[in-house]
């Protein structure tokens, strides 16, 4: 096992401020770089471990003095896929994912929520976060909200025409109760009133939103 517990992604997707880095310290972390991620990396001033991608989306090439694995443009994952599966080949099982939400490629955000659907599947965990939302997928789990009052949080079946979902510590509690796709989506706009809330899952897998204004 890697001496640092824990890898984080940094994607292409524009990052504004150092904010999620004072959150996320790149310091506690192996660091990935997928693509044009090496870039934001360098704007503020952090060291990557690896940098993986196809390069179709980096205006700035990584000096050859780093390591670097450059991929073909014409393949079956993304650079944000392919640089998670090493992260698992290296024996990480706790993953954030920087700069993999919003951006001008909607489909990559969507392609990034099945990134943490194949992390559940391969027995890991992750999370994509910018400076105002987190996303999760959790299946037959429990997610812990400390204190949080006030975020919004919405949930939705994931993978699946339904789940069964209990809240905790939220304006809105549910007790075994069934989302289902394309119904009546009372898992949108939730909010945090408690000092400690929690998001179990009891079957299914649901995708959980946190949104901090």
């Amino acid at each position: 096992m890697a001496e640092k517990q824990k890898c984080m992604i940094i994607g292409a997707s524009p990052i504004p401020g150092k904010k999620i880095f004072l959150e996320y310290p790149p310091a506690d972390y192996f660091i990935i770089c997928a693509d044009g991620g090496y870039e934001t990396a360098v704007t503020f001033d952090i060291q990557p471990d690896l940098v993986v991608g196809d390069f179709d989306s980096a205006s700035q090439m990584p000096p050859k003095t780093m390591k670097c694995l450059s991929l073909p443009v014409e393949k079956d994952v993304t650079d944000t896929m392919f640089a998670v599966m090493k992260g698992l080949t290296k024996g990480f099982r706790d993953f954030v994912l920087l700069g993999c939400l919003g951006g001008q490629r909607f489909d990559h955000s969507i392609a990034n929520l099945e990134v943490l659907q194949f992390l559940t599947d391969h027995g890991a965990k992750g999370v994509l976060a910018d400076e105002h939302t987190k996303v999760f997928v959790i299946r037959d789990s429990r997610l812990r909200l400390s204190q949080m009052k006030g975020t919004t949080v919405s949930v939705f079946p994931y993978n699946g025409a339904t789940c069964n979902v209990s809240y905790d510590g939220l304006e809105y509690p549910l007790n075994h109760e069934t989302l289902t796709c394309g119904g009546t989506l009372m898992g949108v706009s939730n909010r945090v009133n408690a000092d400690l809330a929690e998001i179990r899952v009891h079957t299914g897998t649901a995708l959980v939103t946190l949104y901090e204004p």
